[in-house]
């Protein structure tokens, strides 16, 4: 017998409620679904995502349903490898308006309201598959060059100045991106407001 799409069981690592600290809804109050799993190993990657406990999609939309947003932000690990368009249609159901945060190597089901597309072939070895995004949101080394992403057709295009741990180095290149965006106007700076609210 079939198992029902719905009865199915995803690896989550947590869900959680905060403000989006990244890119276009930075500051808004989102219900955050964290997938465990990736299929890329990114060098300066700051979220520990491999532990994970199995819950149905029933669960997961039940659990999301507890808090009072409306913007689900689908987040990993990578979520593009465990959503499909039933999880998707069954947030909807729930009134909810879902954003998923993918680095782009696998596509995304169709009905996905808002999809950020942070590529990481710049620093692991990855192939792009998504062309189309509601945001483009680049991490920003000082070494990457963000006109090597401007054929992605975007709505926004953001620069995300990368978190080394080290003050001085993340100083820099701040700097750089600031520098860089004043000169190319299409990008826009994007901070980790999270971390300097010191919030989750």
């Amino acid at each position: 017998m079939a198992i029902s799409q719905f009865t199915k069981r995803m690896r989550i690592n947590e869900i959680f409620y905060s403000v989006q600290g990244e890119g276009y809804y930075a500051g808004t109050p989102a219900i955050f679904i964290r997938f465990s799993g990736c299929n890329l190993k990114c060098p300066f990657c700051d979220t520990e995502h491999e532990e994970g406990r199995a819950m149905t999609e029933d669960e997961v939309v039940a659990a999301a349903k507890e808090y009072p947003a409306r913007l689900v932000v689908l987040t990993g690990g990578e979520p593009s490898l465990f959503v499909n368009e039933h999880f998707v249609d069954a947030l909807h159901q729930a009134g909810k308006y879902v954003a998923m945060e993918t680095n782009g190597t696998h596509s995304v089901p169709g009905n996905i309201d808002w999809v950020t597309f942070s590529p990481k072939d710049a620093f692991v070895s990855a192939t792009n598959v998504l062309t189309r995004c509601n945001e483009l949101k680049l991490v920003f080394d000082g070494k990457v060059d963000p006109m090597a992403y401007e054929s992605v057709q975007a709505d926004h295009y953001f620069l995300q100045p990368c978190d080394f741990g080290d003050e001085a180095r993340n100083v820099q290149v701040t700097q750089t991106v600031f520098d860089y965006c004043l000169k190319h106007p299409k990008w826009r700076i994007s901070v980790q407001l999270h971390k300097i609210l010191k919030v989750r």
